[in-house]
């Protein structure tokens, strides 16, 4: 492997990589397999997939909150609509193992963060009312329901 190529191009040291492990596995001896890097990039992949779940389990409960706290904007149907293609897209990528690693009450802190740069007044429920369960099953009226009324 050229020396420094992880550095200067990991597009080409994937590939080339990539190639390497195929050799491999087809029973042909290569040397110049980068086990260190291979290895950290691998645990990447898991760790970007279950950022993107999380991400979208977080826009959900935003999206949420910005319904519950201002109920007549405009954007509401838009809000709605979001929320759809945020369960949808966190259904599809969770993986089995990802449920244990998912701290829902960090992502509802977050949420709550989020709305309140925006509204420091706004009033949202400090405790998580949303399992990820909930989240990935529940329509959107079903999860409105579980926040109290904002007033």
């Amino acid at each position: 492997m050229p020396d420094g190529l992880y550095e200067r191009d990991v597009l080409a040291w994937s590939q080339h990589q990539a190639d390497l492990l195929r050799r491999l596995g087809h029973g042909e001896r290569v040397n110049d397999v980068d086990w260190a890097n291979v290895a950290e990039e691998i645990e990447d992949v898991g760790l970007s997939e279950l950022h993107s779940v999380e991400s979208f389990l977080n826009l959900m409960m935003v999206h949420l909150l910005k319904l519950n706290v201002w109920p007549d904007s405009p954007a509401c149907g838009h809000l709605r609509g979001e929320i759809a293609a945020f369960r949808n897209n966190a259904k599809r990528r969770l993986a089995p193992s990802m449920r244990q690693r998912v701290d829902i009450a960090v992502l509802y802190a977050d949420a709550v963060e989020q709305i309140r740069a925006g509204d420091p007044e706004a009033r949202v429920p400090a405790e998580n009312p949303f399992t990820v369960d909930q989240l990935l099953k529940d329509d959107t009226n079903a999860l409105l329901s579980r926040l109290p009324a904002s007033a």
